[in-house]
């Protein structure tokens, strides 16, 4: 039985394609697990939707998740982890093991950065929800966090636009801003920052150490399987991908944030 629960799939839902920074940090640290993505294209973006309506979908989505056996789900969006882990957990229940994407981004804040000043970026919902400060004072380490919502980045990525002058422009004048003024560290608190994260890098010059969530959230993951003995031993089966409304773009942008071609299954949330 415990073999079994080893080869069952993890599964990995956000609101875009945006969690597939975070599919990908995963299947490059642990190779053998097979991934089951839910993509809710369908009501994207999850970061100027109100808490009721994302509760909503993210219940939706784990309901297909727990039908597809996944011994392990994961909030791979940050608007998501902060609106609907609670209620997930307790939906879920002992079906599947819940994770989120911030806490493991809050710890390793802990260990690295106490008495520092640190900066966060991310969605108007993910900023607004103070979800980052008030677990990052919890941990009462000292630790000053300035956040400032970064709300266009996200549908920018999305269309294609990073590594170029427009991007360039609108990384800039969102970095820039007072709200930021003094940090020593960046929490990308958004799946789809990663993808510039090198222009937010040469913003800073080196003098501020920019922290990709989807490699932080890809060990905790690892370390999670580890020490429950849930890691699979060998790859059984194809990665599947879902998303709730298909495009042509969104197969697209799959390649972007995958790294490689996926075929997208069409699965509507509501009949």
């Amino acid at each position: 039985m415990l073999q079994d629960k080893k080869e069952r799939p993890i599964g990995i839902f956000d609101s875009g394609i945006g969690g597939l920074t975070v599919a990908q940090a995963i299947i490059n640290v642990l190779p053998n697990e097979r991934i089951v993505y839910f993509g809710d294209t369908a009501h994207l973006p999850y970061g100027d939707k109100s808490t009721a309506a994302i509760q909503a979908y993210a219940v939706k989505i784990c309901d297909l998740l727990i039908r597809q056996n996944c011994k392990v789900i994961l909030i791979a969006c940050n608007s998501a982890s902060a609106a609907a882990y609670d209620l997930v957990k307790e939906y879920v229940g002992s079906k599947a093991k819940v994770l989120n994407v911030i806490d493991p981004i809050v710890q390793h804040i802990g260990k690295t950065y106490q008495h520092k000043t640190i900066g966060l970026i991310g969605t108007k919902q993910t900023v607004n929800s103070n979800v980052y400060r008030k677990k990052v004072d919890e941990l009462d380490l000292g630790i000053e966090l300035k956040s400032h919502a970064t709300p266009l980045l996200a549908a920018m990525i999305e269309e294609g636009f990073f590594n170029d002058s427009i991007s360039e422009s609108v990384i800039h004048a969102y970095l820039s801003d007072p709200d930021l003024k003094g940090i020593e560290a960046l929490i990308l608190g958004c799946t789809h920052y990663p993808l510039i994260k090198r222009q937010i890098e040469g913003y800073y010059k080196g003098e501020v150490d920019v922290l990709d969530a989807s490699q932080i959230v890809a060990q905790h993951v690892k370390a999670y399987l580890e020490e429950n003995n849930l890691a699979a031993d060998k790859l059984v089966g194809d990665h599947t991908f879902y998303v709730s409304d298909f495009t042509r773009s969104f197969e697209e942008s799959t390649r972007i944030f995958f790294k490689r071609q996926v075929h997208l299954e069409h699965y509507p949330l509501w009949e």
